[in-house]
This record gives C-alpha cells, sequence and structure tokens, in this order.
C-alpha cells in the first residue's frame, strides 16, 4: 500500500541488512525490552541506528527509544533518545483509545501533506517525555498536553498508530518509505 517491501524479523542479520528498521508495537514496556534483548535486537537496534540506518517507531516503539519508563516498574529502554516514558498525568479515560488530533511543531518531510490537526488513531497509557524540545514533532491534547510524535536525525516515532490512521496515516508511512 505504502510502496515499500517489508520483512517482519527477529533475525538480527536480517536487521542488519534491512534498509530502514521499523519497530510496531503493542504491549508493556518491559516486556518488549526483554524480549528484544533475548533475541539479540538490543544491540542490533541500537547499532544500525546510531549508523544512520532509518528507524519508525509506531506506539510502544516509540516508548522503546527512550532511556527508560515507569511502566509496571523501571525499566530501562534502547536509550537512543533522551528522556523518560510516563503514566498519561490526565483525569481523563485510560488507555486512551480512538481518534484524536495531532498539532505539527516544526517542519518534516514525513508530515508533507498532512494537514496540521490531522485526527489519527491512538491506543495507549504511557505518553514520552523528550529531554530535547527540539525533537518533539507533534503534541496531542487529552487531558493534558502529551508528545505524540518525535523526529530526531534519522530516527522518527509515532504513538498513534498511522498504519490504523486512514489516508493520513498512510501518507506518513509513503514518506517514510521514500
Amino acid at each position: 500500500k505504502v510502496g515499500a517491501t517489508v520483512n517482519v524479523t527477529r533475525d538480527p542479520d536480517e536487521v542488519r541488512r534491512a534498509d530502514a528498521v521499523v519497530l510496531p508495537g503493542v504491549g508493556a514496556f518491559g516486556d518488549a525490552m526483554n524480549n528484544l534483548q533475548k533475541r539479540g535486537l538490543v544491540d542490533v537496534i541500537r547499532d544500525e541506528v546510531r549508523s544512520g540506518k532509518p528507524f519508525l517507531g509506531i506506539c510502544l516503539g516509540l516508548d522503546l527509544l527512550f532511556e527508560e519508563s515507569d511502566e509496571y516498574g523501571q525499566h530501562r529502554g534502547l536509550g537512543l533518545l533522551p528522556g523518560r516514558v510516563e503514566l498519561l498525568p490526565t483525569d481523563q479515560k485510560i488507555p486512551h483509545i480512538g481518534w484524536n488530533q495531532a498539532f505539527i511543531q516544526k517542519e518534516s518531510r514525513l508530515l508533507a501533506g498532512v494537514p496540521d490537526g490531522s485526527f489519527f488513531y491512538f491506543v495507549h497509557s504511557y505518553a514520552v517525555v523528550p529531554q530535547r524540545e527540539a525533537d518533539i514533532l507533534c503534541i496531542t491534547e487529552y487531558g493534558c498536553r502529551f508528545v505524540s510524535a518525535v523526529e530526531h536525525e534519522n530516527i522518527a516515532a509515532f504513538q498513534f498508530h498511522p498504519e490504523k490512521s486512514s489516508s493520513i496515516g498512510l501518507n506518513i508511512l509513503k514518506n517514510f518509505a521514500t
């Protein structure tokens, strides 16, 4: 649908050979990091991203980029971006499930053709708190303001699910693939 050949893998060598790394995910931060570690993928992902390989994180894939999370205890992340992951500080229902707007904070080729305030599909209870404001790509409101997308050099990641967000979300994936 977006003009890319995708290879789903748990094989570190395939990750090394890939043109880009996409880390999607739904689930718990600590379990995800443990699974990546068991499969020998933590160092491979870190090395490939640090070498400049394009990286796209979706939902939990965004969270794992950061240094730590307090989801069900303290857990170390990939540490590719400075900051942490915290429970959404909101009086709204948790998890945050459904359509919500993302407000663009800086220009990005990934958001070419995406109007500011576009609606995207969310399913999450935690949000990233980046240390560098310059990494913030989009902000969303859900009883509080939270970071819904980040971008730094070859790294881009979204709290929402572009693949579930109609043509606007697919546009982001097309932009990443080209």
